[in-house]
């Protein structure tokens, strides 16, 4: 087994794929890559694999465990190969995201488990813990700021800071980086939590998993800003009892342009990447390996094609200078509320567009948005 490297977060690091330029992370028909994320169909619960094996290195990494009434986690992890963890992520020790780490425990060698602090009196957690302990599995209570390098594998804790007993919202909250492909997990944190972990940490992540399993207690337009993700993925059991995903956060997800699978529909969601491309292939859908057009490209053709079109409202006077536009200008531009008009205004003068980057939740995607729809006038 090999140690996880601890850094303080107040060491300043750059971390490979950890900045605003993950989102510039191609798509492509198929991905011969090292790295897997696999979104485990555990009905209604929550279960993600993280794997890393190029030929002489393997990382495996279990972000939550689904649901005690199930099977399906151990099969799974069978089928892929694995034969030891080197960690497991619980977010909160409810039942549909413990549930089934006591025979996880039971089938895999574990290096170490991470868990909120936060106890519950089930059977569930009880046994998971006597496991824990009996099996003297390394166990850490991560907390906001803390990073982690896992083989090539990067991690930032997102949330919490502490905890006062509130389970769900004091989920395990991560930021998971291969090279330029990241992902951001956050269990069942809602709103008040998605909102502290903006201010406290830079989220600009490829793919978003859905906090709360899609529930509109979670994904604020605001926080879905932040991540800025090329998709978004959630765990939820088909026809569940509680209306999982929120029609509300799916038409959130709609009016951004944002890909968006579930597991009540897709089945097992795997992503393969080589860091800088990726492919998504699902289960149940109509195509096991879904298509994806390379981002970068599509977005470089539009700019291009629309560039006349750009410079006819440029001359028109309907674009807008960022380094002269007031605030109410500024919030009329797309992907630009008040916050960031306040940030804008206040960094302003800009020389280049890239400078925008400055901006909290305005990434190089967002700048080519920006720029081929002829919203902010050339410098």
């Amino acid at each position: 087994m090999k140690n996880i490297i601890y850094f303080s977060f107040i060491i300043i690091f750059a971390l490979a794929g950890c900045n605003a330029d993950t989102d510039t992370a191609a798509q492509s028909n198929s991905v011969d890559g090292d790295f897997q994320a696999h979104f485990i169909d555990v009905g209604q619960g929550d279960s993600t694999l993280f794997t890393f094996d190029d030929g002489e290195e393997e990382t495996a990494i279990l972000f939550d465990t689904g649901d005690w009434q199930g099977n399906e986690v151990v099969p799974y992890l069978e089928a892929q190969g694995i034969s030891a963890i080197d960690l497991v992520i619980i977010s909160h020790p409810d039942a549909d995201h413990i549930g089934q780490l006591s025979k996880v425990l039971d089938h895999f060698a574990v290096d170490e488990v991470w868990m909120s602090g936060n106890e519950n009196t089930s059977n569930t957690y009880q046994t998971a813990m006597e496991k824990i302990l009996s099996q003297d599995i390394n166990y850490h209570e991560p907390r906001t700021g803390e990073k982690y390098e896992l083989g090539p594998i990067d991690l930032e804790v997102l949330y919490p800071e502490d905890i006062s007993g509130k389970a769900n919202e004091e989920s395990v909250s991560i930021r998971l980086a291969y090279d330029q492909v990241s992902f951001v997990l956050t269990g069942d944190a809602g709103v008040k939590e998605e909102k502290e972990m903006i201010e406290a940490s830079s989220l600009n992540s490829t793919f978003l998993h859905l906090g709360h399993h899609g529930s509109n207690t979670s994904t604020d337009p605001a926080f879905l800003d932040a991540v800025d993700p090329q998709a978004a993925i959630y765990s939820a059991g088909e026809d569940n009892s509680y209306g999982h995903p929120s029609t509300e956060v799916i038409d959130l997800l709609d009016e951004e342009n944002i890909d968006w699978y579930g597991t009540d529909v897709d089945g097992n969601i795997v992503v393969t990447t080589d860091g800088s491309s990726y492919s998504i292939e699902t289960e149940m859908g109509e195509d096991i390996t879904v298509s994806k057009p390379d981002a970068a490209d599509e977005k470089n053709q539009d700019a291009s094609e629309d560039a006349s079109a750009s410079n006819e409202e440029n001359e028109d006077g309907s674009c807008i200078n960022i380094n002269n536009a007031s605030q109410e200008e500024l919030t009329g531009i797309i992907h630009i509320g008040d916050e960031r008009a306040n940030q804008i205004i206040n960094k302003r003068p800009f020389d280049t567009f890239e400078e925008l980057e400055e901006i909290d939740g305005i990434g190089p995607s967002r700048i080519a948005d920006m720029e081929a729809e002829g919203l902010i006038c050339d410098f």
